[in-house]
């Protein structure tokens, strides 16, 4: 009996370890299910913030309805990026930048804003926020439109006006012909009575005293008929004075509707601009090169780049080529402004140089070259040399051909011509007299053309400002 309570005690024992054994497994189980289970939840915790973060259940429910049709290659957010950047690029133009969609939109409102500061020049905009570009965009077109038709009706006037002044130029012409005529015959009628009346002075002395009576009463009768002819002169001499005032008041018209052309446009031209500036070495580089004709020592004046050529020709600075490639060219500032520095973007200028054709220039007048108070007497050579050096083309006469005039000072003549004390001392004084006649006479007519030709008249100091060598003309060999 008693071996047999000790068999049945260690079946108890062996199925109290299996028991406990399988309670250690099963708590593991569960603890390693549990702490998965808790991972699990935390990064489902995670993810719905993400998915909240980017939309609400009622906007993901409503995706398709608010971004459009989705290809089974793009995301949803993708495809709202290439929504936001198509619409940018509608507004803004152009390819949009890879950056956030914040700085997108921001630069996108930026470009509106300025867009409605301009167009409030030309239309009223009520609030920016509520009008859009499209219809900034229709009420520009339709006051384009407005402009167009105001445009072609002063247009229509105009043509009118010219048609107008062509009928009175004509009839001016014609009324000037006629009376051109009439002045001749009534010329030719008082020669013939004044040529009557000497024959008849004559006759008067040789005849008696009743051919003086009958000469006399001749004599009184022609006087008459001068007179008459006088009378008829004067008054067609009124007439036209008349018509010219008609035709100055025609053209006159003409001007005030259709104002005379700008003649100095071409000396007011760019050349080329500023595309790089080395502060240090005082070089710049300009957009221009063996292209457009550029060589070494070829002077140029910069102005601003946010204005135009100014009257007067004076610049910021004035440079001189001095390496040249094919499209573009080096040139050291050799004057400059302290308080005006060059920019990037500045435009450059030379008169006399032009990268396709050659201007023509007439000199006249005396010169001081270098300012030491003296005329140089062979000036007018040395600035043609100048200008030739450059591509230019001098001509001795004015045409419609000439693009600019170089002026001078007006040549000086003495009151009096030489007293014959003075050419017994000087044979050659009546000689020079008269050449300074001519040269003055010769200076005051190509001046008058020019003017009447609408060619631009440049004094020497402008002329230097305008081909960039104001600051040259002290140095040796600078002409």
């Amino acid at each position: 009996m008693p071996a047999r309570r000790r068999k049945q005690s260690n079946a108890m024992l062996y199925t109290l370890i299996t028991f406990v054994g399988l309670f250690i497994v099963a708590t593991t189980i569960a603890v390693i299910y549990y702490v998965e289970a808790e991972d699990k939840r935390t990064r489902l915790d995670e993810m719905q913030n993400k998915i909240d973060g980017l939309a609400n259940t009622g906007e993901i429910n409503a995706l398709g309805t608010i971004v459009g049709t989705k290809p089974s290659s793009k995301t949803w957010l993708g495809m709202m990026v290439g929504h936001l950047d198509g619409t940018t690029s509608l507004i803004v133009g152009g390819v949009p930048e890879t950056t956030s969609a914040e700085a997108k939109v921001n630069d996108a409102n930026i470009k509106v804003a300025n867009a409605f500061k301009s167009a409030q020049q030309h239309i009223t905009i009520a609030d920016p926020n509520t009008t859009g570009l499209v219809k900034i965009i229709s009420d520009l077109v339709a006051e384009l439109n407005k402009n167009i038709e105001a445009k072609d009706a002063l247009q229509k006037d105009l043509n009118n006006q010219i048609a107008q002044v062509e009928i009175t130029k004509k009839a001016y012409s014609d009324k000037e012909q006629i009376i051109e005529e009439e002045k001749n015959k009534l010329q030719a009628l008082v020669n013939k009575m004044q040529a009557d009346y000497a024959d008849l002075q004559g006759r008067l002395e040789q005849s008696t005293t009743e051919q003086i009576a009958n000469v006399r009463k001749q004599l009184d009768d022609a006087k008459a008929e001068l007179k008459t002819a006088e009378g008829t002169l004067l008054k067609t001499r009124a007439e036209l004075r008349q018509t010219e005032g008609i035709m100055k008041r025609a053209q006159q018209e003409v001007m005030d509707i259709m104002p005379p052309p700008d003649h100095e446009v071409m000396a007011h031209r760019a050349d080329g601009k500023i595309i790089l500036i080395d502060d240090a070495a005082q070089v710049v580089h300009l957009n221009i090169g063996t292209d457009q004709h550029v060589y070494r020592g070829l002077t140029f004046t910069v102005y601003d780049r946010s204005g135009s050529v100014p009257k007067d020709g004076k610049g910021k600075a004035e440079i001189e080529v001095f390496d040249v490639a094919d499209t573009y060219c080096a040139a050291r500032i050799t004057e400059s402004d302290p308080k005006k520095p060059v920019l990037m973007d500045d435009i450059a200028a030379n008169l006399i140089w032009h990268s396709d054709k050659s201007n023509v220039f007439v000199i006249a007048g005396n010169f001081d070259l270098d300012n030491d108070g003296n005329i140089d007497q062979n000036a007018t050579g040395r600035i043609k040399s100048l200008i030739e050096k450059w591509g230019g083309k001098v001509v001795d006469n004015i045409s419609v051909d000439t693009d600019f005039l170089v002026l001078g000072d007006q040549p000086q003549v003495p009151q009096q011509q030489p007293t014959f004390e003075q050419l017994e001392l000087d044979p050659g004084a009546l000689q020079r007299y008269e050449a300074l006649q001519q040269q003055l006479s010769h200076y005051n007519q190509l001046q008058s053309q020019a003017q009447a030709l609408w060619i631009p008249i440049f004094r020497y100091e402008r002329f230097l400002y305008f081909i960039g060598y104001k600051g040259q003309i002290s140095k040796a060999g600078a002409f």
